[in-house]
């Protein structure tokens, strides 16, 4: 057991009203959690304020309160704890609580709007294949060395992160790579971590509902490297205009890549087909089984972070030729009669139009190529029409249909793609709201060798309609389709 002063430790007290010399049993900031012997920190968040469930967790056996404000009476025998800031507190009380996990290990964050989930997978494979026991946290899944563990967000509550440290270190891990969201950053779930090291991928058009204006998000992903410390090491994509910026006040040691400007870690495409890219890297040649251009700087950053790490150039580059595709990104199949389905995740304009790139280069043009994609409910209005102006610019066809509505009407959200397309693209629009209609018709209107892109959910084995999750995997269904279709 740990005592309450103990896990304060570096947090910016403003008053402490009760004994801080407490055995603490656990750490919470949901109130219904909350056991005997356990804290309460009162979190300020986007729908409920912690605030007024501070009597509901002491009700439930709390001893001490963490709070931004004192309540108007205080009980007797309960510890108060005044803080600025209750989210910065519960980041570093979490890593107190668990011995400062991060310190054990080497963390390495990746940040970026796309690329974060394949970097990060793509490290952890790297890794695990030069002998190391390794550590993921992704938007797929939670990798404690060999053990899977489901992932809820991009980047957990500093609670649950510091416990999966913790579960790292009593495994052996010595390796992890982290995503790192923006809404991660602003929230301060990553406060009070260690890093040897960040990653920029790039930043473009994304989470606008959350942080407003586009200054605001990239402040956030800077911040991140801002907090860098000088032992690390802050990788960023020197092709990204917004790159350089991100490292504009890092105290980290600075290195770059890119494909096209003077770089650390630079590469050449020398060959980009459906089954995999050849690439130079500074002054040697690998072959990787991924695709396109945005896989290109996936790798480079790959290389560049390994190399940082402490790996071998020849084993680096042997490994890299022996990595697989990450579920939901570029996945492919191709069925007996010669079409091509792929699903990824795209879902922000500039990664939909990256794919749809990718895919254009790789095809001859004889082919039909036949864009399924939708836009989420609740979140970011305005790149929906951006959404629909590319899927319609880039594709031969598209079919626009739901992804995750949540809250909203489908209907309205593809009133706001379809608002998107250009007159001389109507033609080739068409929609459907049932995703699996949507899908099926897709494959029903492929002819052989001709590609289908289902675009937006990529790894996602769910639809989220109404608050409601439904079982939804569009690899598995547009495998289906494609077999009944054979028959």
């Amino acid at each position: 057991m740990i005592e309450l002063k103990d896990i304060l430790y570096k947090v910016n007290l403003n008053a402490v009203k009760g004994a801080t010399g407490i055995s603490v049993k656990n750490l919470h900031f949901d109130s219904r959690k909350v056991e005997k012997g356990d804290v309460f920190v009162a979190v300020r968040g986007q729908v409920a304020d912690g605030h007024d469930y501070i009597n509901t967790a002491i009700n439930n056996g709390a001893l001490a309160i963490v709070c931004e404000t004192l309540p108007k009476d205080l009980e007797t025998g309960i510890t108060y704890v005044e803080v600025e800031d209750s989210s910065k507190a519960l980041a570093i009380m979490a890593s107190n609580f668990y011995g400062n996990p991060s310190e054990n290990l080497k963390l390495v964050g990746v940040t970026g709007t796309n690329g974060k989930t394949t970097v990060a997978s793509l490290l952890y494979q790297l890794f695990k294949k030069a002998g190391f026991k390794v550590g993921l946290l992704s938007t797929v899944k939670v990798l404690i060395d060999n053990k899977e563990l489901k992932a809820t967000h991009t980047t957990p509550d500093s609670i649950t992160i510091n416990s999966h440290l913790k579960q790292m270190n009593d495994a052996g891990v010595e390796f992890c790579f982290m995503e790192v969201s923006s809404h991660g950053i602003h929230q301060n779930r990553t406060l009070g971590l260690h890093f040897a090291g960040g990653i920029f991928t790039n930043i473009t058009h994304d989470h606008l509902d959350y942080h407003k204006t586009f200054a605001e998000y990239r402040n956030v992903k800077k911040s991140f490297f801002d907090g860098l410390p000088p032992s690390a090491f802050a990788l960023t994509n020197s092709d990204d205009k917004n790159g350089s910026f991100m490292l504009q006040n890092t105290k980290a040691k600075t290195f770059t890549y890119g494909l096209k400007s003077y770089a650390d870690y630079r590469a050449q495409i020398l060959e980009n087909q459906l089954s995999g890219l050849l690439l130079k890297v500074n002054d040697s040649e690998v072959w990787t089984r991924l695709i396109g251009n945005f896989n290109a700087y996936n790798i480079l950053a790959v290389y560049g972070t390994a190399e940082l790490l402490g790996l071998g150039k020849e084993e680096i580059l042997r490994l890299i030729s022996d990595l697989e595709t990450v579920s939901g990104r570029f996945q492919y199949v191709i069925s007996d009669d010669k079409i091509t389905a792929i699903v990824d995740y795209a879902h922000t304009p500039d990664a939909l139009k990256n794919v749809l790139e990718t895919v254009n280069s790789i095809r001859t043009k004889n082919e039909t190529l036949i864009t399924v994609v939708g836009c989420g409910g609740d979140r970011d209005k305005t790149k929906r029409p951006k959404m629909g102006h590319i899927a319609s610019a880039l594709s031969s066809k598209v079919i626009f249909t739901s992804d995750n509505p949540r809250t909203e009407d489908p209907e309205a959200i593809l009133r706001d793609i379809e608002a998107g397309v250009e007159p001389q693209h109507f033609k080739k629009t068409l929609t459907i709201t049932d995703r699996r209609q949507a899908i099926k018709t897709a494959c029903q209107m492929a002819n052989p060798e001709d590609i289908i892109l289902i675009a937006g959910k990529g790894h996602e084995t769910y639809q989220e309609i109404n608050g409601e999750r439904f079982d939804f995997d569009d690899f598995k269904i547009v495998q289906e389709f494609l077999k009944q279709m054979q028959k």
